[in-house]
């Protein structure tokens, strides 16, 4: 098991990316807070966890809060002991989200505040537990978007992504010496509820998935699976990099500088 001793916050842990991850770490052997907005998903998750043999506690918490982002860090400290990797992937995709003209204020708002700013609540107060543990990896959830525009306009979504990569770049640089890594997650398009609800078409999906070499979405196990590698040692020398995971997508439309 490559997580054993390790503690993991994951946010957005109800569901998507977050649940399979969490499950995921738990096995690996890490004792896992599996943070929510839905206090009942978390549970859940635990609960699976815990089924398995595996430690884990539920914190229902608002990213886009900064006394919620506190205290997730607080609880996991006071459960566990320590921090050992932060895995700030909650996000939302809004069905407002458009293009410039379409895309109202409030969508807007909502996108970054809990996209962007919940990536940097995250860090703000998860960095500091890391340091008190010595160091550990901080894994960012960005998106294939923050490196090529999408064909289904989502500008708020884009946007956001693309400063979770860009602060995910910034504090890697930051914090290189202090034995703290610090990783942004590009997955390409996903089996999701949260993309299958903003692609409502067939129509819309198949406008995305012509784009994708491999033919298909992926699904949130396998960008588990990618999330693992970089919170464990096995990606040790391994620190701001845009870990690009889409089925080929970006290796296809992005020109290289």
């Amino acid at each position: 098991m490559r997580l054993v001793g390790k503690v993991a916050l994951i946010t957005g842990a109800g569901s998507g990316i977050g649940r399979e991850t969490a499950l995921l770490f738990a096995a690996e052997g890490a004792k896992v807070a599996a943070v929510d907005v839905n206090g009942e998903t978390a549970a859940a998750v635990v609960a699976e966890i815990t089924a398995a043999g595996g430690e884990a506690i539920a914190v229902q918490a608002d990213v886009s809060s900064a006394a919620d982002s506190e205290r997730m860090v607080q609880e996991t400290e006071a459960a566990f002991g320590r921090l050992d990797i932060l895995f700030n992937n909650a996000g939302v995709m809004l069905s407002g989200d458009d293009d410039a003209i379409n895309t109202s204020e409030e969508t807007w708002d909502r996108t970054m505040a809990i996209n962007l700013k919940g990536v940097f609540l995250g860090c703000k107060f998860g960095i500091p537990a890391l340091q008190r543990a010595g160091g550990g990896s901080v894994i960012n959830t960005a998106s294939f978007v923050a490196l090529l525009g999408a064909a289904t306009p989502q500008l708020a979504y884009t946007a956001s992504k693309g400063g979770v990569l860009s602060m995910s770049r910034e504090l890697a640089v930051i914090h290189a010496r202090e034995n703290i890594r610090v990783n942004a997650l590009c997955p390409g398009p996903l089996r999701t509820e949260l993309l299958m609800k903003f692609l409502d078409t067939d129509a819309k999906k198949q406008r995305r998935l012509v784009h994708v070499p491999m033919g298909r979405f992926g699904e949130a196990v396998e960008m588990a699976k990618a999330a693992l590698f970089l919170a464990s040692d096995d990606s040790s020398y391994l620190t701001g990099t845009e870990f690009q995971v889409d089925g080929g997508i970006t290796a296809a439309y992005v020109t290289p500088e």
